[in-house]
């Protein structure tokens, strides 16, 4: 069962989240969610553990729980949506130049 973990301390790692749920069951996954410009966390995080009983223990758990001073949401994740691209997305920048 694959958990969202929202409200990270922006130093937070996937080794204390991995060391945080581990604590309520074995954890298959841990990826903490990047800033592609800066390489700075965004300050979420999926966690995937194994057994759907410890993840729902893990949530309950540390749902409102205060960690690195941050109050943490955490919650079963959601298939990811697809949105809808711009309307002008595969044009360049470069315009109609003759």
């Amino acid at each position: 069962m694959k958990l969202y973990v929202g409200n990270l301390s922006f130093e937070t790692t996937e080794n204390d989240l991995q060391d945080l749920f581990e604590q309520h069951g074995q954890v298959g996954e841990v990826t903490l969610m990047m800033d592609r410009m800066t390489g700075k966390s965004r300050g979420f995080a999926f966690v995937t553990m194994n057994d759907k009983a410890q993840a729902e223990s893990a949530a309950s758990a540390l749902n409102g729980k205060e960690v690195a001073g941050r109050t943490l949401t955490v919650n079963e994740a959601r298939a990811r949506e697809e949105r809808p691209r711009p309307f002008n997305s595969n044009r360049s920048f470069a315009g109609n130049r003759r």
